[in-house]
């Protein structure tokens, strides 16, 4: 699972969260977290961590100072703030309830503090979904998010 570079910040989210989940499962402290993930840069990757390790010592960073530092080094901040504006005005369109759920998904990490309770993951949720359905669904209140999901899709396949 090695990392080069990439200008898309959903890879590099995308390679964090994925060896952070594996490192998680083996069981790992900080420092191994830290090393392991260092051993998996490659190119330019491991180039900006030879020069970072220059000025932080390796026993000394965390695995929040690491994913911290990758992110801010390897996604431009303009990228993330285009992301979050994709998340802000993302809209079912034409996709099916179980792609726009995918999509809504993907580009929520990106606008955490909008989704971050699940009454305001609900009404953004809603406020992008197609009329139709949107507003099949506003005078119901769901226990969560997942149940409004659900909803979504039943009503979907009924029309």
């Amino acid at each position: 699972m090695a990392y080069l570079s990439s200008t898309e910040p959903i890879v590099v989210d995308d390679w964090l969260r994925n060896i952070g989940r594996e490192l998680a499962t083996a069981g790992c402290n900080d420092a191994e977290k830290v090393k392991f993930a260092a051993h998996q840069l490659d190119g330019p990757a491991a180039a900006w961590w030879e020069n970072y390790t220059t000025t932080y010592p390796l026993e000394s960073v965390t695995w929040t100072q690491f994913q911290q530092a990758f992110r801010t080094a390897h996604v431009l901040a303009g990228a993330m703030s285009l992301k979050k504006k994709e998340f802000r005005s993302l809209r079912q369109g034409g996709r099916t309830v179980s792609q726009y759920v995918d999509e809504f998904s993907k580009l929520a990490r990106f606008a955490p503090e909008d989704v971050a309770t699940n009454a305001t993951k609900q009404e953004k949720f809603l406020e992008g979904l197609n009329d139709e359905l949107g507003v099949q669904l506003t005078v119901v209140t769901f226990a969560n998010y997942q149940e409004l999901v659900d909803k979504a899709t039943i009503l979907e396949g009924k029309h």
